[in-house]
């Protein structure tokens, strides 16, 4: 009985102890912060937890989004026993045991186990194989976590019998009101060190969390840890000590006003301008001050379609093996991804050609040109459309000299229109040149 009281203050002991974000963690859906879109009231996993009729699952979002927390709330909402496992350090012995313990309690006390398997990802076909016939049995309900795509990291039986459920990054509302909570818990918060924290630092920390609610609780303790107390003992927090905490220069930069548009405004208009020192500069800023890298390598990816085109048609699948090098390897290693693209951009020869050309054919179309295509160009699968005209006078391109042919492609009243006009640089000038030689054999009538 002693050793079971002394046990008992021993983790009071350490859950005082235990860092505030650990301390913070909800405990209850209502607690929880942020995911509105699969467990507010009405949504299908609400619905299951609330139930107890919880599927095996798979949560898939950034660090810092809510996993583990919603992970435990699930095992206490549905009076599930929780065995959490690291896959970083967890073999199948590990599992093998959470399996047989698992099997005993459901016959003993037919209680349900939980498996909550962190960074899932990181097991192999052979580790992900063990625990396979008891998700399939119900033996155990897997809830997996993973900042990777499930599609690639999580074997296909697995990922068959589990729902995907995507959690969104944090917004800077949703960091600011974990920090504000945890600065009025008196409990387990910060409540009693009369902590002042201005608008300008809680939006500054809010902005360098990253939409890691963990991050921006971290830094907050050790920015209230650090501060000493004024004469009335108050810890005033300036942004000065929390860029101290992240150990991080603060950067003039709202990531939702104007300081967010102007930037990347600036790094679009230097790519365009061809100039790739200020593309490197103004794309510093933006990484520097937190902005969200895959916002930035979306910016990029419009532009190779939009600035370069078929100039250099290289440009897109630069941009797209930048948004790959980043979403594989995160920030800051996939800072020189982004720089490689952005300078790549600004360095390639500009068309805007196929913008102006897709343009066109969005106003043409919105005008009201919803003509039937030819007869030449359909398909007659059957008899019916045969005998209609379907590909009567079709010409396969292929039969002809230079694989070119000439014969009806646009509507009736659209015919003689074009639509794109290739420019004179890079490849596009190759284009220009081919199309001036397909129009000179074949001349339209």
């Amino acid at each position: 009985m002693d050793m079971d009281l002394f046990d008992h203050k021993a983790q009071d002991q350490i859950k005082k102890e235990a860092p505030l974000a650990a301390r913070m963690r909800p405990r209850t859906l209502e607690e929880f912060v942020g995911q509105e879109h699969i467990i507010a009231p009405g949504h299908i996993l609400r619905r299951a937890i609330e139930s107890g009729q919880l599927p095996s699952i798979i949560l898939w979002g950034p660090p810092g989004s809510g996993k583990t927390t919603l992970s435990n709330i699930v095992a206490n909402s549905t009076h599930s026993h929780f065995s959490p496992v690291s896959a970083v350090s967890a073999g199948v012995s590990d599992l093998r045991k959470i399996i047989e313990e698992a099997k005993e309690r459901r016959k003993l006390y037919q209680q349900k186990t939980i498996l909550f398997i962190d960074e899932i990802h990181r097991f192999n076909k052979g580790q992900q194989d063990a625990i396979l016939p008891y998700v399939e049995d119900g033996t155990i309900t897997l809830i997996g976590a993973t900042t990777e795509n499930p599609s690639f990291e999580v074997n296909t039986p697995l990922l068959s019998r589990s729902r995907v459920f995507v959690l969104n990054p944090l917004s800077e509302n949703e960091i600011r009101t974990i920090v504000t909570r945890a600065l009025q818990d008196k409990e387990r918060g910060l409540g009693e060190m009369k902590i002042e924290l201005g608008e300008e630092a809680l939006a500054h920390l809010s902005v360098m969390a990253g939409s890691d609610a963990r991050t921006a609780l971290n830094a907050l303790e050790m920015a209230a840890l650090v501060t000493p107390p004024d004469s009335g003992g108050n810890k005033k927090i300036t942004i000065e000590i929390i860029e101290d905490a992240f150990q991080h220069r603060a950067l003039r930069y709202d990531r939702a006003g104007d300081q967010h548009y102007d930037l990347i405004s600036a790094l679009h208009k230097c790519m365009r301008d061809s100039d790739p020192d200020a593309t490197l500069y103004w794309l510093g800023r933006m990484i520097e001050a937190g902005e969200d890298p895959l916002y930035i390598v979306r910016r990029i990816i419009r532009f190779a379609s939009e600035d370069i085109g078929l100039a250099d048609p290289q440009a897109l699948m630069v941009a797209m093996a930048a948004q790959q090098a980043v979403h594989f390897i995160g920030i800051p290693e996939g800072n020189l991804a982004l720089a490689e693209a952005a300078v790549y951009m600004a360095t390639a020869p500009k068309s805007n050609s196929l913008y102006s050309g897709y343009g066109k054919v969005q106003e043409e179309i919105r005008n009201g040109s919803n003509e039937p295509v030819p007869l030449n160009l359909r398909n007659a699968v059957t008899g019916l459309m045969k005998n209609l005209g379907y590909g009567q006078g079709y010409k396969y391109a292929h039969n002809f000299e230079g694989h070119q042919v000439d014969q009806q492609h646009l509507p009736d009243s659209m015919q003689g229109k074009t639509f794109y006009i290739p420019g004179e640089l890079g490849y596009e000038k190759q284009i220009a040149d081919r199309l001036k030689e397909q129009r000179r054999k074949n001349p339209p009538a």
